[in-house]
């Protein structure tokens, strides 16, 4: 099974992932997280300083910063999506058949 982690500090972003994302509750938490996939906030640009080497990490950000999401991208994330197709996708991600 895919361990998956995710730093996400909006709670009402973060109701939205399944109970098996450990939800990493500080950038230093991030930074040594265990994981196979990362996924994460952009939107606070102080993020992608703390990414770990290593897991894959998606990023997502509002589309109208295009900015972060290319900072995002430039900082070694896979994968830096607008907010709207990253939720659209959040299923598939997490590898939910029914979502």
């Amino acid at each position: 099974m895919t361990r998956i982690a995710a730093y996400i500090p909006n709670l009402m972003d973060r109701s939205r992932f399944a109970s098996h994302v450990e939800m990493l509750p500080t950038l230093e938490d991030l930074k040594s997280a265990n994981a196979d996939l990362i996924l994460i906030d952009a939107s606070k640009p102080e993020v992608l300083e703390y990414l770990p080497a290593g897991p894959r990490v998606i990023a997502f950000a509002p589309h109208v910063n295009e900015q972060i999401l290319d900072l995002a991208k430039a900082a070694g994330c896979a994968d830096a999506l607008p907010r709207s197709i990253f939720f659209k996708r959040l299923p598939q991600l997490l590898g939910d058949s029914d979502g």
